[in-house]
């Protein structure tokens, strides 16, 4: 079978080539001409965005053959990720390529709001030498408040301990063993606030995340303390940012990162002197993007024609090693669901799944698949593993599993 892939916006050749090279797959790039965009998805299997395009639940129903939503980078508020779930289009994301150029930009930023580099570098230009205005601050002694120590936090913590700074994080996911592996003070969101010079922030945008500093959180944090931001715009209330710079309870913010993006001429964080704004430039390197295009575009690949999830956001708590590793027992757990489905005359009104082994892992995606194949054998279109729940419940179906030691002479039993 041959997949057409859509590209949307702008990706590395190095990515597109990896493609371009497996004879099942036609790539239609619309990048730069987005009036093709509704056409071309008619036709399209993988639909591949960076941060520009909106893949909205309208663009996602008017394409009907679509199976995989790659997203060239890791944030998913551009994409209707529950629009896909519903449809059972897995949207896969490239997690690790931007770490390295993300958390560098942040260390970037902070020397360059630190040492009020792009004020004296402007005022050279501008034919004047003036030392003393442009005066800053060491990071050497200083301490380091990091909220959310995933892996671009963690990259940034190892950077700032090489500089002198002490580092305490906020992260309620993280071991304490973990954390101390790092050299980060794990602390309550609210201590990391009032104790650190610098406040970096590097999580997801949920409803949760939304807006997590506001002003009630400037308000906490500790009095001439800085606000660095290189990962969304949304984690931060833009206008109490600005009130707290002004009223002088912050001394200064860098941002990479905006809601809306692009930022508005009008938005006040234009006319701060003391807020520093690059556009969204965090992953811009170019290795950075070859990174991210090679990675995505493999996960793009592999989904189509083998039908692994690597990255994908829409399976939670199943990663990509489960999968490769499980995939001859959801193979039969697919098999077995559509033979269970198809002995049964009337309404199912219940599915139990047995499993047998040691991989704790296992249970649930092999329970996943196994509801795929009996929702299809049914008469169900478009169920995969990514929906096959949502579609069990809706139809009014019990899905149950039992774990427990394989059967004599076998390392894995499915049932």
């Amino acid at each position: 079978m041959s997949y057409v892939i859509v590209v949307a916006d702008r990706v590395a050749e190095a990515g597109l080539r990896l493609l371009r090279s497996e004879p099942n797959l036609e790539v239609v790039s619309v990048a730069g001409a987005p009036a093709r965009l509704a056409t071309e998805l008619q036709r399209a299997h993988a639909l591949l965005v960076r941060s520009d395009t909106r893949v909205t639940a309208e663009r996602i129903d008017a394409a009907p053959h679509l199976m995989v939503i790659g997203r060239a980078g890791t944030g998913v508020d551009n994409i209707d990720v529950d629009a896909a779930t519903r449809r059972g289009i897995a949207v896969l994301t490239a997690p690790g390529a931007n770490t390295v150029s993300t958390a560098e930009h942040t260390i970037a930023l902070l020397l360059s709001l630190l040492r009020r580099i792009p004020s004296a570098a402007a005022s050279m230009r501008e034919g004047r030498w003036d030392r003393k205005q442009f005066a800053g601050s060491e990071l050497f002694g200083k301490r380091l408040g990091i909220v959310g120590l995933g892996r671009i936090g963690i990259r940034v913590a190892r950077v700032a301990r090489a500089f002198g700074m002490s580092v305490v994080a906020y992260d309620p996911y993280l071991p304490r063993e973990r954390a101390d592996e790092i050299g980060a003070e794990l602390l309550s969101l609210e201590e990391v606030l009032a104790s650190a010079d610098v406040v970096s922030l590097h999580l997801p945008l949920t409803d949760e995340t939304r807006h997590l500093m506001n002003r009630e959180r400037f308000a906490a944090m500790k009095p001439g303390a800085v606000l660095v931001n290189a990962a969304r715009g949304g984690l931060i209330d833009d206008v109490a940012l600005v009130e707290a710079i002004e009223s002088g309870a912050l001394a200064a913010a860098a941002l990479d990162v905006f809601e809306p993006e692009p930022l508005p001429p009008e938005s006040p964080l234009r006319h701060s002197e003391r807020v520093l704004l690059t556009p969204h430039l965090a992953a811009s390197t170019a290795e950075a993007q070859d990174r991210v295009a090679v990675e995505i575009c493999s996960f793009v690949r592999d989904a189509l024609l083998t039908g692994a999830l690597r990255g994908a956001v829409n399976l939670p708590g199943i990663s990509s090693d489960v999968l490769a590793r499980m995939s001859g027992a959801l193979e039969l757990a697919r098999r077995l669901g559509r033979l269970a489905a198809s002995l049964v005359a009337g309404r199912v009104a219940a599915i139990e799944v047995t499993f047998g082994g040691g991989d704790e892992a296992a249970p649930r995606p092999v329970m996943l698949a196994a509801l795929e194949g009996a929702l299809t054998a049914m008469g169900l279109d478009r169920v995969t593993l990514v929906n096959a729940s949502e579609r069990a419940r809706q139809r009014g179906i019990r899905c149950t599993r039992q774990v427990g030691r394989p059967l004599k002479g076998f390392e894995t039993t499915v049932g």
